[in-house]
């Protein structure tokens, strides 16, 4: 039964390969930059037609780069060419008909999206086994600019119209109404059961198109002369014979449009209620997707470029033989032979799936149809999570198929639900999160709902602004090294994107870094600029608060205080060197957190952290620079300024599975108030009652701790306390915190460097290594030397109890005691 989904006739794709033209001579544009290549333009454009969903269309799965501007293209391939029926097998009026209607629904889709096949041919309608059709390879004409970028027509011979040769060879017409000939050409085909002009040679097919032109007889009627079907063209009834002759209309202005045709009464009988236009509330569901399938058979080890290699597609050739024999002093190339390699090849390979299908024979029905709210136990226990790989490393996880096959379904059924299973969502979430669905997860848990492609279409994208020219010096530097992000269309995007923003939010400015930001969002959702717009807007508010106001400096100043007190509070001894040696965040942290490290780390690094960064709050980014700070401790250590600040310059390899691991051990550990700042967004009580002066928390190496969280601790976890209360005896003697310890800061010498002057107490400090040291005082009391001594004494987990000893006195009940009761 399992196998039976899998191996559904229409869940089957091939590949096809072509090379794009390569830049002849000159290699920087007219901004000084290195020309991009036509291979990766091809490769931005072509990401649109992965969007597009139709019935009668070949789903487009993925496009590659290979080497030398090679570009291979994955797209749905189910049944057979059209082309493999004609004289053997002829088809009925109303087949045809209905064959017609079917044509016209598919390029009337692809016209409304603004592309035109332009290579339309019996040879790229499919016809499958259920008797339904679906056009293939549509896209070329689209992707490579009209045929600008590759060096071959996208042309077929004998179906392209007149008004495409008239054009000239390098003429890139895109008329839509071209397809309307090509559809006309193909239906007198199957009429006639007979492919036209199919022995002659390609100059003289192309003269009878042209020759089509003269005259003023029935263009149809002429075709079937020609090839002595005349007693056949008479049989035709005269309804489709009258979409043949007005799809051959010489004229391209006199040409009927798709949309007309379509209106004609010989499509009625075929026209259903689904295909009316009325608003849909939720998509359809499917089990799975065939793009969920391309991703399942990659990861089982299907490789697209190995299957044309082994049939030949592709050939490698020895580079020496590549070489010219004379290179000029302007870059001109002499002498070198064309590669027959490189010319357009239209087979199709398909791909084999067997392996993809023994793979997951053993999956059982339940794990396609995951139980998501189970209440009867028995329906749980018989719900199949026998493949457990949740101890594995990410990594491996991301890589295993059936793992990932058992996350896919479960997410994108929960998806499906969204907003309604949102909890569901963050709580799987935070296992991981499947690279396949990371763009729609991020979306529901930053909370992404309502008409935001609306709300993105009436903002205005285009008006020129002052920020313009920074954006346009920016963006060719953004993550340039990634194929989508430096395509010509990853630019266009990414420009309208940050143009929304910046309109949107006319409070705030550009940034330098705002760029890097928005990347991972525009790159996981690049067919949908409106959800990166979205994301982005619900990320900046949460995240970076303030960050981008035109005087942006109190926020940062804050930022980086509380960063460098938690580094006091979670490792001193690093902390105290870089203080020593006057190495300050302020020198390396601001790119890290103005973009949320988008600007320090590659996409893919990136996708990792951020997966955890959405399940957590604001502080969270705080924690993860720690974390970055940790993995360099021991070369932080042995360096000094100018040797930390060429670390920073060219930050190493940081091992990001594990810095996602140590950020969440040091943001479970920290008490909420020690991070909480006046400039986030949170409504936090902390924030309220602490209210902290920047010019005060500027100057405090150790972090303050609310009362909310030392009552919290006394009550409920005190073995991860230590409370030093350092009033005189005589205070401490007539009310103190349960379990606290006096230590009075009028008996410590804190001339010299040393633990040992705090007296008895010392070694319970000396061998501190998790609890939390809540330094308890009053105003009398100097509260800023001793904790500054416990951290020059590498004492970790200090922190002084904000508004004293008094803060203690209303909670209720009482946490404090007598020296009687003691």
């Amino acid at each position: 039964m399992t196998a039976s989904l899998l191996k559904n006739p229409e869940l089957q794709f091939g590949a096809t390969t072509f090379f794009a033209k390569e830049h002849k001579g000159e290699t920087c544009g007219s901004n000084g930059l290195p020309l991009t290549p036509n291979s990766i333009i091809i490769y931005g454009k072509a990401q649109k037609l992965k969007m597009l969903k139709h019935p009668n269309l070949c789903t487009y799965l993925d496009i590659i780069r290979g080497k030398h501007e090679r570009t291979v293209i994955v797209s749905q391939y189910c049944g057979e060419p059209l082309s493999s029926y004609l004289g053997k097998e002829r088809f009925s009026y109303d087949d045809i008909k209905k064959i017609a209607y079917k044509i016209f629904l598919a390029l009337h889709y692809m016209h409304m999206k603004k592309i035109v096949h332009r290579s339309l041919s019996t040879e790229n309608i499919l016809v499958q086994e259920n008797n339904n059709i679906k056009l293939f390879n549509y896209g070329l004409f689209y992707m490579t600019d009209n045929g600008k970028l590759v060096s071959f027509p996208i042309v077929q011979l004998s179906y392209a119209a007149p008004e495409v040769y008239l054009d000239g060879p390098n003429g890139s017409l895109s008329n839509p109404k071209v397809d309307v000939w090509s559809a006309g050409i193909i239906l007198a085909e199957l009429v006639l059961n007979k492919p036209l002009w199919q022995s002659l040679k390609v100059g003289q097919r192309i003269r009878k198109v042209l020759s089509l032109v003269q005259g003023n007889t029935s263009i149809f009627e002429r075709i079937a002369r020609e090839h002595n079907c005349y007693d056949i063209y008479l049989s035709v009834p005269s309804d489709l014979k009258q979409i043949i002759e007005v799809c051959l209309t010489i004229m391209p202005c006199d040409r009927p449009t798709v949309q007309i045709i379509l209106k004609n009464e010989v499509f009625a009988q075929f026209k259903t209620a689904k295909e009316s236009n009325r608003r849909k509330i939720y998509e359809p569901f499917e089990q799975f997707t065939i793009e969920e399938l391309y991703h399942w058979w990659q990861l089982a080890g299907g490789d697209v470029l190995l299957e044309l290699k082994k049939q030949g597609l592709i050939r490698s050739s020895p580079p020496i033989l590549s070489l010219p024999q004379m290179v000029l002093i302007d870059g001109l190339i002499l002498g070198q032979e064309r590669n027959p390699a490189t010319l357009y090849d239209s087979r199709i390979i398909q791909m084999p799936l067997e392996a993809l299908y023994q793979r997951f024979e053993h999956i059982s029905l339940n794990c396609y149809y995951p139980l998501i709210h189970v209440k009867s136990e028995i329906l749980s226990n018989g719900n199949d999570s026998s493949y457990d790989a949740e101890q594995l490393p990410l990594v491996i996880r991301e890589k295993d198929p059936e793992y990932q096959f058992h996350r896919v379904i479960l997410l994108r059924r929960l998806l499906h639900g969204y907003p309604h299973t949102r909890d569901l969502i963050i709580t799987e979430s935070i296992k991981d999160i499947p690279p396949l669905l990371r763009g729609k997860i991020w979306a529901a848990l930053l909370n992404v709902r309502g008409d935001y492609q609306e709300e993105y279409i009436k903002i205005d994208k285009e008006t020129p602004t002052p920020t313009d020219r920074q954006i346009e010096v920016d963006i060719p530097r953004c993550h340039q090294y990634n194929e989508l992000l430096s395509s010509s269309e990853g630019h266009r995007k990414l420009k309208r994107v940050l143009k929304a923003w910046i309109y949107k939010n006319s409070q705030y400015v550009y940034w330098q870094g705002l760029d890097s930001l928005t990347a991972p969002f525009l790159f996981l959702n690049f067919n949908d600029e409106a959800k990166a717009f979205a994301c982005l807007s619900k990320f900046i508010p949460k995240y970076l608060h303030n960050f981008f106001l035109r005087d942006n400096s109190a926020v940062i100043h804050e930022y980086l205080a509380k960063f460098s007190q938690l580094i006091a509070f979670q490792d001193p001894v690093l902390a105290n060197h870089l203080e020593n040696i006057n190495f300050i965040p302020e020198l390396f942290a601001i790119p890290w957190f103005l973009t949320m490290f988008s600007h320090v780390f590659p996409l893919h690094k990136i996708f990792h952290l951020w997966d955890r960064l959405l399940l957590g709050d604001s502080s969270f980014p705080l924690h993860v620079g720690l974390s970055i700070l940790t993995q360099l401790r021991d070369t932080l250590l042995a360096s000094g300024f100018n040797e930390c600040i060429l670390l920073f310059s060219d930050l190493p390899e940081v091992d990001m599975e594990q810095c996602v691991n140590f950020s969440l051990e040091t943001y479970s550990t920290t008490p909420k108030s020690i991070t909480a700042r006046t400039q986030q967004s949170e409504k936090c009580v902390y924030v309220t009652t602490m209210g902290i002066p920047a010019q005060d928390l500027n100057k405090e190496k150790f972090p303050r701790i609310s009362v909310d969280d030392v009552v919290n601790l006394i009550r409920n976890d005190s073995e991860r306390i230590i409370i030093i209360d350092i009033r005189n005896p005589t205070q401490y003697a007539r009310s103190s915190a349960k379990g606290s310890i006096n230590i009075p800061c009028s008996s410590i010498t804190f001339g010299e460097v040393n633990i040992e002057n705090v007296g008895m107490h010392s070694s319970l400090l000396k061998n501190n290594k998790d609890k939390i040291v809540v330094i308890i005082g009053t105003e009398e009391t100097n509260l800023d030397l001793f904790p500054t001594f416990l951290i020059h004494c590498n004492i970790p987990k200090v922190c002084v109890l904000h508004g004293g000893f008094n803060s203690l006195l209303p909670v209720t009940p009482t946490i404090l005691i007598t020296q009687n009761q003691i």
